[in-house]
């Protein structure tokens, strides 16, 4: 799974929920060093939560953007206009292959732009 672009990663889930087996293995997918190239934020729901579980993933066309670059972009209501791509992925119905599929192919666009334009 190509998680250069990645800026940010949310998921909700229920850990005791079958359904949730795809945000537990995401999670689980991101490299070692995540946390200091991304934030990533996880929100467990109670065991009687019907809520469906999703993952959430804003992208940036930098390669591993700083916080110092991050408050260029940041916009009046203080989300971040790194890429434009914001994804929210359902878990349960994708599967673990489909939500990576889904990574991987924004990232790869992101990756040829950053090829064509010399960085």
């Amino acid at each position: 799974m190509i998680t250069r672009f990645i800026t940010e990663v949310s998921t909700v889930f229920n850990p005791f929920s079958p359904k949730a087996k795809t945000a537990r293995l995401f999670l689980s997918f991101l490299p070692p060093n995540a946390r200091q190239t991304m934030k990533v934020s996880t929100k467990l729901l109670p065991r009687v939560s019907k809520d469906p579980s999703f993952v959430q993933l804003k992208f940036s066309t930098n390669s591993y953007i700083s916080d110092q670059q991050r408050i260029m972009y940041k916009s009046a209501d203080d989300s971040f206009l790194e890429d434009g791509k914001e994804m929210k992925l359902d878990a349960e119905k994708l599967g673990i292959k489909g939500v990576i599929e889904e990574v991987d192919r924004h990232s790869r666009i992101l990756s040829r732009q950053e090829e064509l334009t010399g960085n």
